[in-house]
């Protein structure tokens, strides 16, 4: 059922497109090298030689050495250790209140809420800093944030920690918050 509005081929060989040719001719591009297999092709689309691209490259090292011997522009991350501390310590925090929340607790769902907005932002940030991965109190606040969000993940914010995964997390949080102390 066709539409009249449609637009459709009438031609049952359509014309073919005209090959794309380069602006620039050069004797240096154009030139047929004998032996060489694509000669019919290098002249209708010229390739760029090896010899042009190094005699570009020296031009801009000698006009830009300074982008040379700049060091490379980290992305956007943690501005300083001390933010990292007090961020870490918010987190630790966050993770004690809602984990020792009753649950008949009204808030304890804007809690759990308000720790998985945290949590979120906080790995989001520090993740990908090379040089927190190695430390001991990232490595610590990850897999309690890790479990505590699992948990409430599967079973749902209202659902208390079972007291071995609080004990493990309470752990784990101490264990980072004494590794913060300590610079580590």
């Amino acid at each position: 059922m066709a539409s009249s509005t449609l637009i459709t081929p009438t031609a049952t060989n359509p014309k073919p497109l005209p090959p794309i040719r380069s602006k620039v001719s050069s004797p240096a591009t154009s030139a047929t090298v004998p032996g060489c297999a694509s000669n019919a092709t290098s002249s209708a689309y010229p390739q760029p030689r090896r010899r042009e691209f190094l005699s570009l490259a020296a031009g801009m090292a000698v006009l830009s050495p300074a982008l040379l011997l700049s060091p490379a522009v980290p992305p956007a991350a943690a501005t300083s250790d001390e933010e990292y501390v007090k961020e870490s310590e918010v987190v630790i925090n966050k993770v004690r209140n809602t984990i020792s929340l009753d649950k008949n607790d009204p808030n304890v769902a804007d809690a759990v809420a308000d720790l998985r907005e945290t949590s979120n932002s906080w790995v989001a940030k520090y993740r990908r800093e090379k040089a927190l991965l190695g430390r001991a109190s990232f490595r610590d606040i990850y897999s309690a944030l890790n479990a505590v969000s699992g948990h409430y993940i599967s079973f749902g914010p209202t659902t208390p920690i079972p007291s071995k995964r609080r004990a493990r997390i309470l752990e784990e949080v101490d264990t980072a918050e004494k590794a913060l102390q300590r610079g580590r």
